[in-house]
């Protein structure tokens, strides 16, 4: 087995696709590709140029979602993250396309980038954009993300599943960017966004990038203070 994964740590899909791995105890190298700059060569494992990408022997694909699935397949002996029916399965790739594709935009493209990586870059924050995700776009999200997970400890059926690991690596790139779900409008999504930082395929990520976003951010201020 010799499983690459080419993308940038802070990138909510490059993280999905290496707790996927770390969760079903799969080893894999990770090698540094930056987004919106890939070398030429990555273009030809994703010719979008996006990350992640990922090789697994002779075999090139791209797309976390379409990463992680064929991991759930290929290793059918591991830890299961995609259901054990028909109707788990549905259940889960929807959340994850939710998480993918709705959230993203606001918590990972108008909060995070905005606060973390336009300024490291020399290019000003446009704090109306995420105060716009954080007040009117983001809420009735987690609105219906609350009522989806309830009382349960996971939002599908009674083991982890990528429904957790895509809406927790949301949240991640949320909380990099300096803000945090309410507790008291969503007790629920706060709870398990909390039991899923204590997960040790989380812990094993989380430390680097909080240090890396660190830096990001003291960047940002050195930047503003020479301009």
């Amino acid at each position: 087995m010799s499983l690459t994964v080419f993308g940038a740590p802070l990138s909510p899909f490059v993280r999905k696709v290496r707790l996927c791995l770390l969760e079903k105890g799969l080893d894999y190298q990770l090698e540094i590709v930056m987004p919106f700059t890939p070398p030429e060569w990555y273009l030809q494992l994703n010719p979008l140029g996006r990350i992640p990408a990922m090789k697994d022997g002779d075999l090139c694909l791209a797309d976390s979602s379409v990463i992680c699935q064929y991991l759930e397949e290929t290793y059918a002996q591991t830890a299961p993250l995609y259901g054990s029916n028909p109707v788990e399965r549905a259940q889960i790739r929807w959340l994850e396309k939710y998480a993918d594709y709705e959230l993203a935009p606001l918590t990972t493209f108008g909060i995070f980038r905005n606060r973390v990586l336009k300024p490291s870059s020399g290019h000003p924050c446009n704090e109306e954009s995420v105060q716009s995700a954080l007040t009117q776009k983001l809420p009735p999200h987690f609105d219906y993300l609350e009522r989806q997970l309830g009382e349960k400890p996971f939002f599908v059926g009674d083991r982890l599943s990528m429904a957790d690991i895509a809406f927790t690596c949301q949240l991640i790139n949320m909380e990099h960017g300096g803000e945090r779900l309410d507790a008291d409008r969503w007790p629920a999504l706060a709870a398990h966004f909390a039991r899923m930082k204590e997960r040790p395929s989380l812990q094993s990520v989380l430390p680097s990038e909080q240090r890396t976003t660190a830096k990001l951010i003291e960047m940002g201020k050195q930047a503003s203070q020479s301009s």
